[in-house]
């Protein structure tokens, strides 16, 4: 059961991380975020690619790890796009 959890933040940072480098421009998010999202694409990932039937095979399992990636990217993105919103007024900014 530790070992899960520890391998699920390790694992988490490293998607997390991952994906801020795939995705384009600046992310204004915290590391505390990237990590979090990370953590929970690794733990969605496994489940889908359980469900999928390859999420346990003999070597390297590519396709978990794939959608895993994936869903850390695409949880950064919508993370920072929620972020940027915050501390901007809601008005414009022109008289």
């Amino acid at each position: 059961m530790i070992g899960t959890i520890l391998w699920a933040i390790i694992g988490g940072a490293v998607l997390g991380v991952l994906a801020r480098l795939v995705l384009p421009g600046r992310q204004n998010i915290s590391v505390l975020v990237t990590v979090a999202v990370g953590i929970i694409a690794a733990l969605i990932g496994g489940l889908i690619a359980t469900w999928l039937g390859v999420g346990r095979t003999n070597g390297v399992d590519w396709i978990r790890h794939a959608i895993q990636l994936v869903l850390a990217i695409i949880g950064v993105y919508i993370a920072a796009r929620v972020m940027s919103g915050r501390g901007r007024p809601t008005g414009s900014a022109r008289s």
